[in-house]
């Protein structure tokens, strides 16, 4: 690639020839490089979980995931009606809730009202 080219003097057909000889080549490259990188990465996914099963997700230890229940809310904005599971980061609405002097039970769902969903 020693070769040096005056692309200012070249013509306008050549340019575009150029360009369309680039694109070609260009696409070629990154189709190869696609190819490569599927290739190492069904290599990557055999070592991983053995026959290429990916439908299951496995913990750590190769044991399939155990199926956690449901979770009803136990806290409801009454504003707009947004449910919050007690599980997990605060939600905004509680939080500046809580800030502005309410306490945390104010916004508890009663007992019955989340035993009925859960039989519904």
């Amino acid at each position: 690639m020693s070769k040096k080219i005056e692309l200012e003097s070249m013509s306008l057909d050549d340019l575009w020839s150029l360009q369309e000889k680039l694109s070609a080549i260009l696409s070629a490259r990154i189709e190869a490089e696609k190819h490569e990188l599927e290739r190492r990465l069904a290599i990557l996914n055999r070592g991983v979980d053995g026959v290429g099963q990916t439908s299951v997700p496995h913990s750590i230890n190769g044991k399939p995931r155990r199926k956690y229940p449901r979770v009803l809310p136990k806290y409801r904005n009454p504003q707009t009606s947004e449910t919050w599971s007690g599980r997990g980061k605060r939600p905004r609405w509680l939080v500046a809730a809580v800030k502005s002097g309410h306490r945390i039970e104010e916004f508890r769902i009663s007992e019955g009202i989340s035993r009925r969903r859960q039989v519904a």
